[in-house]
Parts: C-alpha cells; sequence; structure tokens
C-alpha cells in the first residue's frame, strides 16, 4: 500500500450507550408463550407507512384484541409520532370501555416507547409489552394484517389525496370485522366471534 500511495481508512468505533439500550428494552414481552382466550385480555398494535401519488406518506396505527381479531380502533396521520399513537389508544378505550388489567402489545416503535404513552397506558390500567430484542414475529397478528389491508385494498390503487385513503380504510376496516373470515376463529368474522362468546 505505501508503495502505491494508499491508505487505509479506519471505520468509527461504536460506543455503546447504556442508557439508550435500557430505555429501548425497558418491557418484556409479557405474552411470550402465554394463552389467552378472552376478549380484552390482550390487544396488539402497530403503524405502517402508506405512500400518496404525490410522494407524500400516510401512517396508519391500527390496535386489534388478538383473541377475536377485531379491529377495534384505528388513526391515520401525515405523522408517525406519539399523538398518531395515543389517537388509536383513546378511541380503542372508548369503543371497549376501561378494561383494566389489559396487556397492549407492540413492537419497540418510538411512539410506543414515548413517555406520554407509557403514562397514558398507566392512565388506563393497561400493562405494556412489546417484542423481544431482534423477533420480529412477536407481533405478527398486525404485520399480518397490514400485509391483507395492502393486498386487499391497496394493491394497484393510485392514492390522490389522504381523503381517498381514508375512505379505503374505513370500508376495509367494517369489511374485516363484520365479513372477512379467519381461520383462527373457526371461519367466522370477529363480530360474530365475539357474538358467539356472548359480547
Amino acid at each position: 500500500m505505501r508503495e502505491h500511495g494508499l491508505k487505509a481508512t479506519k471505520a468509527r468505533i461504536y460506543k455503546s450507550r447504556p442508557g439508550n439500550h435500557r430505555f429501548m428494552n425497558y418491557c418484556p414481552n409479557r405474552i411470550h408463550k402465554v394463552e389467552f382466550s378472552d376478549l380484552n385480555q390482550i390487544w396488539v398494535g402497530d403503524v405502517t407507512y402508506i405512500k400518496l401519488s404525490d410522494g407524500s406518506w400516510r401512517y396508519l396505527a391500527v390496535i386489534m384484541d388478538r383473541v377475536s381479531r377485531r379491529i377495534i380502533s384505528w388513526s391515520l396521520s401525515d405523522k408517525r409520532d406519539v399523538k398518531l399513537s395515543l389517537s388509536a389508544l383513546d378511541r380503542a378505550v372508548r369503543n371497549r370501555g376501561h378494561q383494566r388489567g389489559v396487556i397492549f402489545h407492540s413492537d419497540k416503535g418510538i411512539e410506543y416507547v414515548a413517555y406520554k404513552y407509557r403514562e397514558r397506558l398507566k392512565r388506563y390500567g393497561i400493562t405494556q409489552s412489546m417484542n423481544r430484542p431482534r423477533e420480529m414475529n412477536d407481533n405478527a397478528f398486525m404485520e399480518s394484517f397490514f400485509q391483507q389491508f395492502k393486498t386487499e385494498r391497496l394493491k394497484g390503487k393510485v392514492l390522490e389525496a389522504e381523503a381517498d385513503l381514508r375512505a379505503i380504510a374505513s370500508e376495509y376496516m367494517r369489511y374485516y370485522n363484520f365479513d372477512r373470515s379467519h381461520s383462527s376463529i373457526g371461519y367466522i368474522s370477529p363480530a360474530e366471534y365475539e357474538s358467539r362468546i356472548g359480547v
């Protein structure tokens, strides 16, 4: 290298920040290998990105009852922040009532580890649960829902405005809850499943 006048470049040394690690991993996965059979025992949530035709992004936050697969709330925004996730959480509580003891599970997205979100969960009496490190399948129910939504309603569509996306999302949530069958609950809709178990 000297003969040819070459110099090696040095990689910057990564410095671990223990505080960041503790912050992002403060919450364990409380639902791993636990069986749930009643409604309002576990809610799962996530946020997905959807692109409009002008190149801008919209963010859809959704909360599902994991036992019945029913979508109990959703919120749409042009910003991915704690306000978006809080909006979905507040709607879930309005729609289901104050269900103290319910576990809310999500990934470690910044909108879910935010102090405001954690404080709101505590106020509602909801226990927080999060994915284990490097275990993407811990929130597979929400990942599956978003894949179905995008495949069944958004694939091949040109979304000119947020209003178009909002209308599609609203229609799909009703369809998903009242008409779409799910193999995991006996090939019936979430609404029918809930009515059969006395809700």
